[in-house]
Formats: C-alpha cells, sequence, structure tokens
C-alpha cells in the first residue's frame, strides 16, 4: 500500500486531526481539527512533514507517488468547491490556492507563504468576471507576482517595490490604493519583466508549474537563514520539518463587507479573558502586519480602553463579531487553551485560517493557566504543564523594554538571566569605588576570579570576553541574580588601558553599556528595563507544584542574602555553601593569606582561629535563616594561590600588613603555581595535606549550631568534602570532622544530628560510589566539575568552541547547561546506584549548575535522586520542572 502523503479537509470533515500534529505540523492539524468541529474552514490538504524530510534528504526531489496525490486532492478541492483550479472561462469561475508552511512547533512569519496562486494572464480576467471587479483582480494577479517572485523564484522585493514607487511618482499617485485597474495592468507587465530579467526564465503561466514551485519554496524555507536561526533560539529540532498546507483563497479585500484580521481568544500580555485583536476592512492577510494602515480594534470595550477612535469590528460588522466570539469560546472549550486565530470575512461570510495556542507573557501565561482552574477548563495537572519552566526567569528579573532600539556590539553566552544598565568599569576596585559614588557599574573582565568577588557583589551586571556557562563569573552572577554576558569573544577588553572594543566602536571607563544576560547580548548606551512583578497567580501555581513534586529543590547559597533570596523563593535547605566565597572580605582576606604564608602548623592554627570567629558567624547566619531546614557546608575547595595577590601593589601591601617581604610572598605564590589546578592540590587534597583548616572550618560549624540550637532553633547541618578520589581520603576526613564535631557539641551539652558526606565530582569516585559509601552519609553530585573531568573540557575555555559544536552538530546541547546523560549522567546513575546499594538510606543529590536546568531536572527525578540545588533564582524553575517531571512533561515538550 502507498504511504500517504496528503490528507484533505475541509465542508465540515477532516482526514487529519490534532492527533497527527508531528505528521500534518500545528497549522495543518489545527485546520484539520476545526473542520471536524464544524468551524467554517476554507478547504484544502496537508502536505506532510514526512515529505519535507524526503524533500531535504534528497536535495529537492519528492516520493515517487506524491504528484498523483497532490492532484487526487486538488480534484477533491474543486469538487467541493464547484469551481476548477485553472478557471472556466464559460462559468467565468476560479479556484485560487495559498500554499503556506506549518510546522509542529510555531514559528511565526520564519517560514514563506504564497496566496492567490493560480493567476495569470488569462485567469486575471476570469478573477474580474467573476468579481465584477477589475481593479481587486489586477490588484491579486500584482500581489501574487510580487509574492511569488520574491519566496519561490528569490527575486529581492525592492525590484517590485521600486518600479511601484516609480510609477506613483510618475503619475501623481500617494497610496498604493489610489492605484486603478488600468494602473496595475500597465504596471503588470513590468514586474514579469523583472522577474525573466532577474531569473533568466519568464514567469511561469501554468498554474499547476506555479504550485509545484511554491510547495518547493515553501519546503525549502525549512532551511532559510530566519527559520535556522528561531530553532537555535527556540530548540527545536532540525529533523522535525514543516508541512505544506494548500488551501482555497477566500478575500477579505472584495469590498466594504470584506475583511481580514488576527485576534486571541484572551489578552496574550495581561492574560484577562477579553476578547483582544484587531482587522482592517477591505485588506488581505499581509496588509494587518505590513503597517501600512493602521489595524482597527476588534470589540467596542477594546477600543474604549485603547482610546482608538477608529471603528471596531462590533460597531461595524455587529452579527458577523458575533459569530467571530462564538467562534472564540468554541476554541477555547475545545482545545482548553488561549487561541490566536486568523480570521477573513469575504462579502459577509466568515472564515477561519488558522488557530494556534497564543503565544503569551510569562505572566499571562499564568494568569491563564490559574483562571482557566478556577473556570473548570483544565485542573491543576494541566496548570502546571502549561508553563515552560525556563519563561520563570522573566518574572525573577529585570527585561529589556522590547520597544526599545538597541545598538547591539556584541552577542555572548546568556550567563545570567536579567538586564542591566551601568558604566564601565574593569576592575574590582574601580567598581566599589564608582558604586561608592552612587554611580551603576557594569564589570567587565577578561575572566573573573574569586578575588574579584566584591565587585561582582557592587556591580548590576558582569561582562567576560572569556569563559563558559559554568566559569566563575556565570555561576556566581547567577547564584546573586546579577545579570551576566560571558564569553563574548567578539569583544576586546584592555585591563590596563580600560578600553572596550568591538565593530570599530573603543568605549572607555565611565560609557554606559547595557547587558542582556537572557540572550548574551551586549550594547551600547542605556537601554529601558521593565521590573519584574510577581502576581499572587504566580504564588498559586508554586503551591500547586508543591504538591505534586517528589524531588526536593535546595539553593547554592553562602551569603545572608542568597539564603534569603532563596528561602523566600520556597528552597528546602541549602544543598551547597561554598566557604571559600566568605575569605575575601578584605577583613578575612588578611588572615587567610597569613594562613598561606605560615611555614608551620602553630603559625598556620593562629592565623585560622583569626578567621574562625568570622567563619562561626556566617554559619551562624545561614543557619538561622534556614532555621529547620538541612544547609550543607561545603568545605574549602579552591587550591591556596587563588586567595594570593597578583597585582605588585597588592603584593606589596599584603607583605607590609604581614611584616614579610615581597619575595616571601612571591616565592609562595611560585610555590603553590600549578599548571592544571582544576585537578591540582585542592578539596580534599588540601586538607590531607593540611588538616587544621577542615578543623577550624568544622569547629566554627558546630559551635554556630549549637549557638542556634541554644536559642531555640533547629538546625540540621550537613558538612561536604569535596573533590574525593578515594574512600581513604574520605574516610579519615570524616573522621577528622566527627571528632571536632563531637568535641563541640559535648562541651556545650548540645545534641544535634548531623550528616558527613562527599561531593562526587570525578569519575573514580562515582564509580568507586560502593566503596565510599561505607562511610559518606550522602552524596551530592558536583556535576560542573563532573562534567569537566569527563569530558576532559575546562568550563571557562570550552564556550569559545562548544557553540561551534552545536551549529555543526556535534553536540546538541552545551553539557555545561545540560547534563550530558549519556557519559555524565550515567556516572551520576552508577555512583546512585552503587552507593545505595552499600547503604539504603544514603541521600543523594546533585549541587551543580544543571540543578536549576529543566530537562537535567527532569533525569534527576527518573533516576530517583532525593533533590537538585540551583542558584537562588532558579529554585522556582527548578520547583515547577521537578513538578512537570512528576506529571510525566518532556522538558522538550515545552519547546
Amino acid at each position: 500500500m502507498a504511504e500517504k502523503w496528503t490528507y484533505s479537509f475541509g465542508a465540515g470533515a477532516a482526514e487529519g486531526s490534532v492527533k497527527l500534529r508531528d505528521l500534518l505540523g500545528g497549522k495543518g492539524a489545527n485546520l484539520h481539527e476545526m473542520s471536524t468541529i464544524g468551524l467554517p474552514v476554507p478547504p484544502g490538504f496537508t502536505i506532510t512533514t514526512e515529505v519535507c524530510a524526503h524533500f531535504t534528504d534528497s536535495k529537492g526531489d519528492y516520493p515517487d507517488d506524491l504528484n498523483a496525490q497532490v492532484n487526487a486532492a486538488i480534484a477533491k478541492l474543486e469538487a467541493t468547491l464547484g469551481v476548477p483550479f485553472g478557471g472556466d472561462h464559460a462559468q467565468g469561475k476560479i479556484l485560487l490556492l495559498s500554499v503556506r508552511s506549518g510546522a509542529r512547533a510555531s514559528m511565526p512569519g520564519m517560514m514563506d507563504t504564497i496566496l492567490n496562486l493560480g493567476l495569470n494572464d488569462e485567469t486575471v480576467q476570469i478573477l474580474a468576471k467573476q468579481t465584477g471587479d477589475e481593479r481587486f483582480a489586477y490588484d491579486s494577479y500584482r500581489r501574487f507576482i510580487q509574492m511569488f517572485g520574491d519566496v519561490a523564484l528569490g527575486v529581492d522585493h525592492y525590484h517590485f517595490e521600486d518600479l511601484l514607487e516609480d510609477y506613483k511618482l510618475d503619475h501623481g499617485l500617494n497610496l498604493d490604493t489610489d492605484l486603478t485597474a488600468d494602473d496595475w495592468r500597465a504596471l503588470l507587465p513590468q514586474f514579469i519583466d523583472t522577474i525573466e530579467s532577474e531569473t533568466g526564465a519568464p514567469f511561469p503561466q501554468d498554474p499547476f508549474q506555479q504550485l509545484w514551485t511554491a510547495i518547493g519554496a515553501v519546503f525549502g524555507s525549512w532551511g532559510n537563514k530566519r527559520a535556522q536561526t528561531y530553532r537555535k533560539l527556540h530548540d527545536i529540532p532540525e529533523d522535525w520539518g514543516t508541512a505544506v498546507n494548500v488551501q482555497a483563497m477566500v478575500f477579505g479585500n472584495m469590498g466594504e463587507d470584506s475583511a481580514t484580521g488576527v485576534c486571541f481568544t484572551r489578552n496574550p500580555s495581561t492574560g484577562e479573558n477579553h476578547f483582544y485583536g484587531e482587522y482592517l476592512s477591505n485588506a488581505q492577510g499581509e496588509d494587518v502586519v505590513a503597517g501600512i494602515r493602521t489595524p482597527q480594534p476588534l470589540s467596542v470595550a477594546e477600543k474604549e480602553n485603547s482610546g482608538l477612535h477608529l471603528p471596531s469590528l462590533e460597531d461595524i460588522m455587529p452579527g458577523l463579531y458575533a459569530q467571530l466570539d462564538e467562534v472564540r469560546n468554541t476554541l477555547e472549550n475545545h482545545y482548553k487553551d488561549m487561541q490566536d486565530l486568523e480570521f477573513t470575512i469575504q462579502q459577509g461570510a466568515l472564515w477561519i485560517l488558522q488557530t494556534r495556542g497564543g503565544k503569551r507573557t510569562t505572566n499571562a501565561a499564568l494568569k491563564i493557566a490559574v483562571d482557566m482552574v478556577a473556570e473548570g477548563l483544565i485542573d491543576k495537572a494541566e496548570a502546571i504543564r502549561r508553563i515552560d519552566p525556563s519563561q520563570l526567569d522573566q518574572l525573577l528579573h529585570p527585561t529589556l523594554d522590547p520597544d526599545a532600539p538597541r545598538d547591539i556590539l556584541a552577542t555572548g553566552l546568556p550567563a545570567s538571566p536579567g538586564a542591566a544598565s551601568g558604566k564601565l568599569v574593569f576592575s574590582t576596585e574601580a567598581a566599589e569605588e564608582w558604586v561608592g559614588r552612587g554611580e551603576d557599574v557594569i564589570l567587565t573582565r577578561v575572566e573573573t576570579s574569586p578575588e574579584d568577588i566584591a565587585g561582582m557583589y557592587v556591580a548590576k551586571g558582569i561582562l567576560t570576553t572569556r569563559g563558559g556557562m559554568t566559569s566563575h563569573a556565570a555561576v556566581v552572577a547567577r547564584g546573586m541574580g546579577t545579570p551576566c554576558v560571558s564569553g563574548a569573544g567578539d569583544i576586546t577588553v584592555d585591563i590596563k588601558a580600560k578600553t572596550l572594543s568591538a565593530l570599530g566602536v573603543v568605549l572607555n571607563e565611565g560609557d554606559v553599556v547595557t547587558l542582556d544576560g537572557s540572550t548574551g547580548q551586549v550594547m551600547k548606551g542605556l537601554v529601558p528595563t521593565i521590573e519584574p512583578q510577581l502576581s499572587g497567580d504566580f504564588g498559586t501555581l508554586m503551591t500547586w507544584v508543591d504538591e505534586v513534586r517528589d524531588l526536593g529543590v535546595r539553593a547554592n547559597a553562602e551569603t545572608p542574602e542568597d539564603a534569603k533570596v532563596a528561602r523566600g523563593f520556597g528552597a528546602e535547605g541549602i544543598g551547597l555553601a561554598r566557604t571559600e566565597h566568605m575569605f575575601f572580605d578584605p577583613q578575612r582576606i588578611i588572615h587567610m593569606r597569613e594562613m598561606i604564608l605560615a611555614r608551620d602548623v602553630q603559625s598556620r592554627r593562629i592565623a585560622l582561629d583569626k578567621l574562625l570567629p568570622y567563619q562561626r558567624q556566617d554559619f551562624t547566619e545561614l543557619l538561622r535563616i534556614m532555621d529547620g531546614l538541612p544547609v550543607t557546608i561545603r568545605l574549602l575547595d579552591p587550591p591556596l594561590h587563588e586567595f594570593l595577590p597578583r597585582r605588585k601593589a597588592d603584593i606589596k601591601n599584603v607583605a607590609e600588613v604581614l611584616g614579610v617581604t615581597v619575595e616571601d610572598v612571591e616565592r609562595r605564590a611560585k610555590e603553590l603555581h600549578e599548571f592544571n589546578p582544576m585537578l591540582g592540590h585542592r578539596g580534599c587534597r588540601l586538607a590531607i595535606t593540611y588538616p587544621e583548616i577542615y578543623e577550624m572550618q568544622t569547629r566554627a560549624l558546630f559551635e554556630a549550631a549549637a549557638d542556634v540550637a541554644e536559642s531555640g532553633g533547629t538546625v540540621h547541618p550537613e558538612v561536604m568534602i569535596p573533590l574525593v578520589a578515594d574512600r581513604e581520603e574520605f574516610k579519615r576526613l570524616k573522621a577528622l570532622v566527627v571528632t571536632v564535631a563531637d568535641e563541640v557539641l559535648n562541651a556545650r551539652g548540645v545534641k544535634v544530628k548531623y550528616r558527613v558526606g562527599t561531593m562526587i565530582e570525578l569519575p573514580r569516585a562515582a564509580l568507586t560510589a560502593g566503596e565510599i559509601a561505607k562511610d559518606a552519609e550522602f552524596f551530592s553530585f558536583g556535576t560542573n566539575d563532573l562534567t569537566q573531568t569527563t569530558y576532559g573540557l575546562s568550563r571557562d575555555d570550552a564556550g569559545r568552541f562548544l557553540q561551534i559544536y552545536r551549529e555543526k552538530g556535534v553536540l546538541a546541547d552545551d553539557p555545561f547547561v545540560t547534563i550530558d546523560q549519556d557519559g555524565v549522567g550515567e556516572l551520576v546513575k552508577i555512583g546512585t546506584e552503587r552507593g545505595r546499594a552499600q547503604r539504603a538510606d544514603l541521600q543523594v543529590g546533585i549541587c551543580g549548575e544543571h540543578g536549576g536546568d529543566p530537562a537535567s531536572v527532569q533525569f534527576c527525578h527518573d533516576i530517583g535522586l532525593d533533590y537538585v540545588s540551583c542558584s537562588p533564582y532558579r529554585v522556582p524553575i527548578a520547583r515547577l520542572a521537578a513538578a512537570q517531571a512528576a506529571l510525566g512533561v518532556k522538558a522538550q515538550d515545552n519547546a
């Protein structure tokens, strides 16, 4: 049996339905569905996405039996309407067609459309006779030639626009509507001659040749630049392809009793349950979006709200408006979602050309979902499914005013969402100085280091020319909720000269730039932003989310500010507190450097004793804020050289304060220098060498826990030992932690339950997890470093080429953004299974940046982890993604 390539619809019947969305595309599936439920849809047929795949793979060929099926579908269409394609002079009737794209995911405006197909030098006369309107017929022919030439034959539209403008100028005409039938008749040969001169071939007069050329153009438009860019931005797979929808033309430009418009069943900006849209009388669809005429409001209420004085559709065609309103209710009740529909009124008859789930703001999406639950259209689970977790970023951070102009200098990686403007500064010191004067700043570096933390804290935004999505700048910025663009390789930063260069433009310190951390754009000057507003609908949805999800959600937080934000967003504790970030305050860093420069244990202990009160205060604040919730403290992780000064002036200052020579400081820095510090003397390796560091941190933590417990608080401290590769490392350091913890608690007479576990961030640790779990009470997978060590990639350098890998299809996703399930994910799965086989009550989570990525959250749910931990501002995203995972929603379903 031959494969079916075409599906017909119309006259209250259809061969397809929404269940065949993948095959018919979104637009086609909805046309079939609307036909089935009795809505007035111009009849036609859909050519499937499988034909697009064949067309693409064969570089322009079609399946052998497609021609016969298309001819049969045309014959069926002719029989339905009683009008022949190609026209009939005797009848004085003609069937014209529209040819439109329709992928399974909505891609508005990204692919091509051709209207009025079937017109030629002969059939235009039939159309004139049929309508009794010569001007309409020749204007329609002109539109077809222009659109067909541009879309199907590759003749740039400006050729036609220039001819039209010259003609109007020569004849003293101002508007297109001023041209008569004779004017269009005079212009048409020039349009046709232009096509022949530009293509080397005559304009096709045969309607069937026009049809096949148009079908090929629509299939070919799946691969055009704008469609590829849109798919990349919205994570739409390349192999989905588009369907082609061929429909009988209906005309909104056949007189004052005709019109065309676009409407939404609810307001797409606010979500309010009001009919929303616009229309033009005596116009075709492209006129609505072309901006040539001012569209008119749909309803009287909308006219009054907008302050426009143009008559609404409800004013001038009340009966047709009532029909359209009925269609609105029918569609919402059928699809149980807000719809975006296109309609045409042809000489008093209403036709629905398209419906699809309407694009909406995140605030509108929340309101619509919550309202539809209240209206009984959907249940809570469906409301949860409706919201794309990634879009919640729009609610939690400032966004750029979409109507404001942008002077884009470069595009880097969207490392931390939100938008910010400020004056360029190139050092932490400058950031603090300018902010102290009341200025907003954008801290700009080649790459950031822990030494920049103070400047990052005060900056409105952070820009780096190196680094990926999990670089130091990206991770810290996300934790603070600060917009960040990283890896902007087209920008050159000269730290000494204090300049930023891009596209031949040189900016100096103090010049204003704007960052969009959601898109990676870097813009010259100030671009206005819109502040986020959390509605009551957000809280309502989050309550439903927590009723559904199984996976816990914690936050990565080490400052009181981060911890408060995290708890406010519903975090169920702290899954990662990076203690190294606590040491960079000027009052503390000097004691840290004293400890590093010390030559014996006793001297190191003296320096560490000076740090202990600060560390204890840090832990006390976190435990109080997270009262009753677990707080996971990761003991010191980075190599010691990161805490030493680099600039000569700073080295000199440290030497003077500590009473040592500059040579002493430089010599120690040289001793600590490593060729690959990420795999060097860090994490638990430091504590094996210098156990007094972890002793101090453990003492500070449990003194803090005792203080909070004695004051009536409930504490659940968890001690995490990083970078363990071997059970013996963990066993020794756990013994150290337990000894100090019990000593403190016994001395204070306080009982505190605590856990000691490890961060699994090395493949060997995952593979030997069964052995490590003999001693470890919890695992937290550090998927940032586990991705680095599994792939052999530096997260700070990989940003330079990972985008190229994605563009060339080598990798589907950036593995630092979405967890690599086949490699890194398999190690997480193995480590979890082997750990729990040894210790049944082993608590397992992840604390890498993947904890806030919806697809990665889904993976964590699927393999049975206990929790994910992510940046505070991503906690709501993780909560929603976890609920959707529990409901069986796949992350790609939100594409």
